[in-house]
């Protein structure tokens, strides 16, 4: 396969886990909020979303730092990706609650 092709898939291919890593958040944090036991919500979401990337990253990456840099590069770059989409209004803000406006 054409190198030039390989490096553009590994950094759609870091997109793409950036994005489920952090839309996983995302949803995550949003039932954690309404959860009975928030403390298993968030602790399962961490291991299976860093259980993903990080398998996800070492396939991609193939042991070609090139190739790792860009996959990561991807998923960096999904994050405000995906705080864009996932942006909360006003009106999604008072359904979530008083401590939610506070938020950063």
């Amino acid at each position: 396969m054409n190198e030039t092709l390989t490096l553009v898939l590994s950094w759609f291919a870091g997109a793409a886990l950036g994005a489920i890593f952090f839309g996983g958040l995302w949803w995550t944090v949003r039932k954690g909020m309404s959860a009975k036991q928030p403390a298993f919500w968030f602790l399962g979401s961490l291991l299976l979303r860093m259980g993903v990337a990080l398998t996800g990253i070492y396939f991609v990456s193939g042991g070609d730092w090139k190739r790792l840099l860009l996959c990561l590069l991807g998923f960096v770059l999904a994050r405000p990706v995906v705080m864009r989409l996932t942006r909360a209004s006003g009106a999604n803000l008072a359904s979530l609650g008083p401590e939610a406006s506070r938020a950063p």
